[in-house]
């Protein structure tokens, strides 16, 4: 089957529009149309409804959506271990990575890779640690920088760059600010501000309250930190946020149990060649770690 065909037929079916999936590709509507009238000819099957304005997978379209990614990604994974035997460190390498990474330690790794590996593209895209997971387990990317999960998940390979401890805190107008000590059933009586319900850092929180039976009191969810600390920090609340985000604006809170801790790091496919340009990104990850450590 044609490669470009196939691009532009999964690109239909996430776009849900041929002028949509024209736009992404850079192409026309017309030649968008023209390959994928090719597919359907050569597959002798019709591979959309066109229902109005909407695009519709028929049950041939639906059957060849998986075998058409896997098709593409076992190409682009050939070109990757053949162009590896160059040992050029070039090309487009995607890579997704969560906003507090982005923000908080992801700079200096981007500012010396860039100056070091100039023939490499980076496609970086911010999204939820979750998003990058997935996408990166779709094989949309090559390399994800996440919040690891709590629990392991070997379907893929994941390894910790950054440990990211992890604080309860309140502002200093808040009534638990002036304990001396607080409990986990004392937070239950207050407001809760956490990132969004199936997010690995949410799972945290919600088992260790879980372990003492106790239920949280979400007032408010996002998945951006900054924003949480900023409601924490006007009294809106407490959350449980990395130490890194704690300034003098904010209060640390004393548990009475063990806090726990998140990691931060890098996950890529087992079942995927690494090209060279992700093998020394990772290698720049440790090595920002390992200077900033010493």
């Amino acid at each position: 089957m044609d490669v470009d065909a196939l691009t532009a037929f999964i690109a239909v079916t996430e776009q849900g529009s041929f002028s949509q999936a024209a736009h992404r590709l850079f192409l026309t509507q017309p030649a968008v149309s023209k390959r994928i009238a090719a597919l359907e000819q050569q597959l002798n099957a019709t591979l959309f409804d066109r229902i109005g304005r909407q695009v519709v997978l028929t049950e041939a379209g639906k059957t060849l959506l998986p075998r058409a990614k896997q098709l593409l990604h076992d190409i682009e994974d050939a070109r990757r271990a053949i162009d590896n035997l160059s040992g050029e460190v070039s090309g487009t390498l995607r890579i997704g990575s969560s906003h507090h990474i982005g923000l908080h330690r992801l700079p200096p790794v981007l500012r010396s890779y860039a100056k070091r590996y100039p023939k490499v593209q980076l496609d970086l895209s911010f999204v939820d640690s979750e998003t990058a997971w997935q996408q990166v387990l779709n094989g949309d990317l090559e390399l994800g920088l996440l919040t690891l999960p709590p629990t392991s998940d070997s379907r893929l390979v994941h390894q910790v760059i950054w440990p990211d401890p992890l604080t309860f805190i309140v502002g200093h107008d808040h009534p638990l600010a002036k304990k001396h000590v607080v409990s986990l059933e004392e937070l239950t009586h207050y407001d809760a501000l956490l990132p969004r319900a199936n997010t690995f850092t949410r799972h945290i929180v919600e088992e260790l309250f879980s372990e003492h039976d106790l239920h949280l009191n979400v007032a408010m969810a996002t998945n951006y930190l900054e924003t949480l600390y900023m409601m924490v920090s006007v009294g809106l609340g407490w959350s449980l946020l990395p130490s890194t985000l704690k300034d003098s604006h904010t209060k640390q809170l004393v548990i009475s149990t063990p806090v726990p801790k998140r990691d931060l790091g890098v996950v890529y496919h087992p079942q995927r060649s690494l090209s060279n340009s992700a093998q020394q990104f990772i290698n720049a990850l440790k090595a920002n770690t390992t200077s900033a450590n010493g």
